[in-house]
């Protein structure tokens, strides 16, 4: 019998450029390393059967990612843990395991949106940036081009406001579906603030109807 796990995981700043594809490799060196049994697809060129949730972009750190396996024994929550931590490199830390149902969507289709904390790595005017996005989420469009091809913004915007902490950040909810993803860097220009001049963390993935 085959089991799905789901690991929720954060990405620090050791794996900070590491590719989407190196880090589907570095989550199947990983699980081989645990000796977990992994479940292979069927075809010509079998692949494990391994999911991530959607793609982290280079340069940007996590507090939330998801990664789902299938293998072929039941282990207990704390030996699968255990087992996985003690397999990870450096950079990779682990927040939650849980056992999900195996025929559920794939785990990349189930994801609808992003929460991401942008902070800033020089003082800025927060009275200014507040202002200028205010200017932006009252726009009703905001045509942009990616990838040779032009696409509205704006309600790709879910949420996007100004925290008061310490220290500040802008915080944003993004769409993140496969059909239609939202980039912080693009809202980032909109705003006229240098992506070099900021840290991006995500800080949450919502599934499909989810509360905020």
């Amino acid at each position: 019998m085959n089991y799905r796990y789901r690991i929720n995981y954060s990405k620090k700043n050791d794996m900070r450029y590491t590719s989407n594809l190196d880090i589907h490799k570095m989550w199947e060196r990983t699980f081989r390393r645990a000796k977990l049994p992994l479940v292979y697809s069927q075809g010509f060129h079998p692949q494990p059967k391994i999911q991530l949730a959607c793609p982290l972009p280079l340069g940007f750190l996590s507090r939330h990612e998801l990664v789902d396996v299938v293998i072929g024994q039941d282990f207990s929550l704390e030996l699968f843990t255990e087992r996985i931590e003690k397999a990870l490199p450096s950079g990779i830390g682990i927040n939650q395991v849980t056992v999900v149902n195996l025929h559920d969507p794939a785990l990349q289709t189930q994801i609808e949106s992003s929460e991401y904390h942008i902070y800033f790595l020089e003082n800025f005017d927060q009275d200014q940036l507040t202002k200028e996005l205010t200017e932006v989420l009252a726009k009703p469009n905001i045509i942009r081009n990616r990838r040779g091809k032009n696409y509205d913004l704006r309600p790709l915007i879910l949420e996007a406001e100004m925290i008061d902490d310490q220290p500040p950040y802008l915080r944003l909810i993004l769409e993140s579906k496969p059909s239609a993803t939202g980039r912080p860097e693009e809202v980032l220009d909109e705003l006229k603030v240098p992506l070099e001049l900021t840290r991006i963390i995500r800080n949450s993935l919502f599934f499909s109807g989810s509360k905020k």
